[in-house]
């Protein structure tokens, strides 16, 4: 399964470059299935998901071209219905969770679509009715076959309706988006998610003819058309990795550039960064994490504990609160981590516990951290990464311990970062991959 033996305890130093978002590009793969017409897409990140979603989309029939690094062309022009049916597809489709957004664009190109019960991370329910009952309003019909957990959905002809989501789901939305794009009249979505990526996949149809007002609202408006054509499209720097840089900075007191991150798409996270006593500088595009030796939480206006949650966007990301969690532990002051939406996300706090961390974890959506301030560095341990972000902050934790930790499963982690092992050591970072 792989595994990463870190030295940690020192200071890193440079410029990183964040890599294409992963929770984009799985959207954006998806979309190339609305036409038969080339796609390129840039800044494509490479790391294990998003090349799953590749390898099952050349296997569904659609031509895949790789240009050079992160860059590809697809060209949905012969796509093999049949192969949705067969147990190859059964097995590849339920490891990845991304695989859910085919239905979208099967269903509104080709008026039907299959789909195995997607995998993903082990960090609790994570339900796909907001998908389906969509799909339900524009008319389509589902069935899901429990003994093999494969869902078969119809729909020869989609018909724009108004819709309020049962929650503001990003893929749910996604999914549907697509969908509608090219159903018979006018779609209305409300309780629509509005995080950048959605906006970029929203934009992205645009360009290739689809008719959406709304974008960046929770209230999205859609004219069916007939047709889409290709298109191009560059995705977003990966907001998670660039806050994974910033806690990353902070706990091992490192002075380091996170390059092109698009400020603007950020949103609250530099704000919640800043509650935990962490500045930043921006220059130009580029985000500045001074050397911190100290930095101290805030309290309310009050004076009460400071409650970091998450929220849909515009709030905070919950990718992010196993980040803010870590970060928090080498703090000057207390803080109450809230995960709202998955209730197994904050079980890796074990680990750091075992680590010399001072965390009481309450129940488990909720987590109190009482902050070292660097007084009482973390230990080196031996761990195992339960999913994609929580290994990262264990990763960070051990960057930040004295002595060297082990950590297990780092296929986890491979998932969602390109290549993080190469460029943790172009900073300083003492890493080695066994």
């Amino acid at each position: 399964m792989g595994t990463f033996k870190i030295t940690g305890g020192k200071k890193l130093g440079g410029t990183i470059t964040p890599q294409g978002a992963k929770n984009e590009t799985l959207q954006i793969l998806c979309a190339v299935l609305l036409t038969p017409e080339e796609v390129r897409i840039t800044n494509i990140p490479d790391i294990v998901d998003v090349n799953k979603l590749i390898d099952l989309l050349g296997d569904l029939g659609v031509y895949v071209k790789k240009n050079g690094h992160g860059d590809y062309t697809f060209k949905a022009e012969n796509v093999n219905l049949d192969y949705l049916t067969s147990d190859t597809f059964k097995q590849k489709g339920a490891s990845l969770r991304g695989s859910i957004m085919i239905v979208g664009p099967l269903l509104a190109r080709f008026g039907k679509a299959y789909i195995p019960k997607p995998g993903g991370d082990k960090i609790g329910r994570r339900r796909l009715d907001t998908h389906f009952l969509g799909f339900q309003k524009l008319g389509a019909k589902f069935n899901y076959d429990s003994k093999d957990t494969f869902y078969s959905v119809d729909a020869s002809e989609l018909k724009g309706t108004y819709m309020l989501l049962d929650e503001a789901s990003v893929t749910g939305t996604a999914n549907v988006v697509m969908a509608a794009v090219m159903a018979k009249g006018k779609t209305t979505i409300y309780n629509a998610a509005c995080e950048p990526y959605l906006q970029q996949l929203c934009k992205m149809l645009v360009r290739m003819g689809a008719k959406i007002d709304g974008i960046g609202s929770n209230m999205l408006h859609i004219e069916g058309v007939g047709e889409l054509g290709g298109t191009t499209h560059r995705i977003l720097p990966d907001m998670i990795e660039i806050g994974s840089w910033i806690g990353l900075a902070a706990m091992t007191g490192s002075d380091i550039t996170i390059k092109d991150v698009s400020y603007p798409d950020l949103g609250i996270i530099p704000t919640v960064f800043r509650r935990l006593g962490i500045h930043t500088e921006l220059k130009g595009d580029d985000l500045h994490i001074p050397s911190h030796d100290h930095y101290e939480i805030e309290s309310f206006i009050d004076g009460s504990i400071m409650t970091i949650a998450d929220a849909p966007w515009p709030g905070f990301t919950p990718d992010l609160l196993s980040i803010i969690l870590v970060t928090a532990t080498q703090a000057r002051g207390s803080v109450l981590i809230h995960q709202k939406m998955f209730e197994s996300r904050l079980f890796f706090t074990d680990k750091l516990i075992d680590m010399g961390a001072q965390i009481i974890l309450c129940d488990p959506h909720r987590a109190t951290v009482i902050g070292l301030d660097k007084q009482s560095p973390l230990r080196a341990t031996t761990m195992t990464s339960p999913d994609i972000r929580a290994g990262v902050s264990l990763l960070i934790a051990a960057l930040s311990a004295e002595g060297t930790s082990t950590i297990h499963n780092i296929n986890q982690i491979d998932r969602g970062y390109e290549n993080i092992d190469g460029r943790l050591k172009a900073i300083g970072a003492d890493i080695v991959r066994l």
